[in-house]
């Protein structure tokens, strides 16, 4: 177990970054690394790039809101947390990132959508391809970084829960008030996309996390390729703890339990690394997030270090009316414990 220490000399050049995920943990994450895809001069005048790639594999199982109406009408991918990262990446959040996530509030057939979705899904229709859609709008964003779909199936989650029972969709998952047994994805077998294995193969560096274990971190880890290639790479591979556990989908989990649960759905050794806050959260707080029946996630160092985890500690908590990762000190933290790491051998 190791705490931060200041060692910002360690940045360099080069780094190619691959983060695995959905909704707002990933869109948080992505919106701190960001900062380090630009290239910048140090004191002595050099040119310094800490990221010299970053790219975003996004889950695609979404099945509520704006993105499930689309997918149900339209026969596209949910396109509501690639639009998310996509804002959280472009160089101009405070205009073109407001219009991407502007909701409508009126209109027949409008009310509830967000134009980046309609957006999206208007640019599928008009290329044919959904990659091809979220290619041209990451270009229209100028984002600092590269987006992908995990697959380009159309597929959906069932969770089989302790007392037997299987739920079908992501929606009625989240819902659910009993602990999840095993997650799997509807078809079970769905081929990637080409260009999310390339860029795990050519990481130096591949983060899991934060976000929602069963409908936005397992999804991905559900495609037996991306599994195998995460297993495969020499990059080291961190794991981003839940700040909270969420209601009935991970209640009473310790931090141990989610990286249990990651272990029986994929093969072993996808995780060296783990990285929690040790940040207090405010009483005020966090009394009103029991009362939804969410509790700190514990950290239990020696369980951790019983499955075998190597663990970083910092204070990565902001607290704004709710609880998130701040994405500039979760960036610095990652960059400086895990750039200068060689490739596992």
């Amino acid at each position: 177990m190791k705490k931060r220490t200041s060692k910002s000399n360690r940045i360099s050049r080069g780094l190619h970054v691959v983060a695995l995920g959905g909704g707002t943990g990933l869109s948080t994450l992505l919106r701190g690394l960001k900062e380090f895809v630009t290239r910048r001069r140090d004191d002595s005048g050099n040119v310094r790039q800490p990221i010299s790639d970053l790219t975003a594999i996004v889950t695609v199982t979404d099945d509520g809101g704006s993105s499930g109406r689309l997918r149900r009408e339209n026969r596209i991918l949910p396109p509501g947390d690639i639009r998310n990262c996509m804002v959280a990446l472009s160089q101009d959040e405070a205009l073109l990132g407001r219009l991407f996530q502007y909701r409508f509030h009126a209109g027949n057939g409008l009310v509830g959508h967000n134009f980046g979705n309609l957006f999206l899904a208007a640019l599928t229709h008009v290329t044919g391809d959904f990659a091809e859609a979220v290619r041209v709008s990451s270009k229209v964003l100028a984002i600092r970084g590269r987006i992908f779909p995990s697959t380009l199936s159309n597929v959906s989650l069932v969770a089989t829960l302790q007392n037997g029972r299987k739920v079908h969709g992501e929606t009625r998952i989240s819902a659910s008030k009993n602990p999840i047994r095993k997650l799997t994805l509807l078809p079970r077998s769905v081929p990637p996309l080409p260009k999310a294995i390339e860029a795990i193969e050519g990481a130096d560096l591949i983060l899991l996390g934060p976000g929602s274990l069963y409908t936005s971190i397992l999804p991905n880890l559900l495609i037996p390729e991306i599994a195998n290639a995460i297993a495969k790479s020499k990059a080291p591979r961190v794991y981003i703890a839940n700040l909270m556990t969420q209601p009935g989908e991970t209640s009473g989990y310790a931090l141990g339990d989610h990286l249990r649960a990651i272990q029986r759905h994929t093969p072993k050794g996808i995780i060296d690394w783990v990285v929690a806050n040790r940040g207090a959260i405010s009483p005020e707080v966090a009394k009103r997030y029991r009362a939804e029946g969410a509790e700190p996630v514990a950290v239990d160092i020696p369980d951790l270090q019983r499955l075998g985890y190597r663990i970083v500690l910092d204070n990565l908590l902001e607290e704004h009316g709710v609880i998130r990762h701040n994405p500039k000190r979760l960036a610095l933290l990652l960059l400086e414990e895990f750039l200068s790491h060689p490739r596992r051998q």
